[in-house]
């Protein structure tokens, strides 16, 4: 969610006299002394990266996080190059669920929507990869899919090595 949007919705839930900018510093501390000594890649994601590489399959990242952002975790993780284009807040106009984030993309990319296979772990991810048409799969990290969710993606999966031998058997 875009910061206007959460700063208004934080607002609107604790009063104008809540000290929002304060808090964002906070938070903002906070998180990256989290993003940089705790966070850790998700299951499988080295041996998936490792046969899209094999198939010289060209990937992006579509994110609300900023570049710089998604640089850091990338650098922390060792794997800036393992993606073609870092599409992030500031690429495109309207964030998810609006299917701008994977529009751009795939438009980077120079794949059509269609062809591409999108995985997200946000039901807001999963909303605005199915309405740029892609194929989607959700892995879930912190929500479960619901009803809804699970009829807009052609697969839910426990980890990253059951999309590669998804991506195997095909």
């Amino acid at each position: 969610m875009p910061w206007a949007q959460c700063r208004a919705l934080l607002l609107s839930h604790f009063g104008e006299t809540f000290a929002v900018d304060e808090f964002q510093e906070a938070w903002g501390r906070h998180f990256w002394v989290i993003a940089e000594t705790r966070l850790s890649l998700k299951v499988g994601a080295l041996e998936l990266l490792d046969t899209l590489d094999q198939f010289r399959l060209p990937r992006a990242i579509a994110t609300s996080s900023s570049r710089r952002t998604v640089e850091r975790h990338l650098i922390a993780h060792n794997l800036m190059g393992r993606f073609e284009e870092i599409v992030g807040h500031g690429d495109y106009e309207r964030g998810k669920p609006a299917p701008d984030p994977f529009l751009k993309a795939a438009e980077r990319l120079g794949v059509e929507p269609h062809l591409c296979l999108a995985l997200e772990d946000s039901h807001n991810g999963i909303r605005s990869a199915s309405s740029a048409g892609m194929m989607t799969i959700m892995v879930p990290d912190l929500l479960e899919p619901t009803d809804e969710i699970r009829g807009l993606c052609a697969f839910v999966v426990r980890d990253l090595h059951e999309v590669r031998s998804l991506l195997l058997a095909s």
